[in-house]
């Protein structure tokens, strides 16, 4: 199993929980196991089938977009890290 980080902003649609325990091979297949859990992730972190251009996704430290995205692996113990961009100034 992979560790997925829950970032205060999106803590409400996993019922508080900091961490949960994701499965998948992929940052696509960790996202979809994610998702199908807790629903209302989904409109948050994905938009047309990619990352939301808003969110982050860090496997290991590595921002995914300058790996191989979705098709990132994810090996078992890894932590993965979502963040959505913030607005302000």
């Amino acid at each position: 199993m992979k560790i997925v980080r829950i970032p205060p902003t999106l803590r409400s649609e996993t019922g508080g929980k900091r961490e949960v325990h994701a499965a998948g091979g992929t940052v696509r297949e960790l996202l979809d196991d994610l998702m199908s859990r807790f629903p209302g992730l989904r409109s948050q972190l994905v938009n047309e089938d990619e990352i939301a251009p808003f969110v982050n996704v860090y496997v290991e430290g590595e921002d995914v977009r300058t790996l191989d995205g979705l098709e990132t692996e994810v090996h078992d113990g890894s932590t993965v890290i979502l963040l959505p961009a913030m607005a302000g100034g």
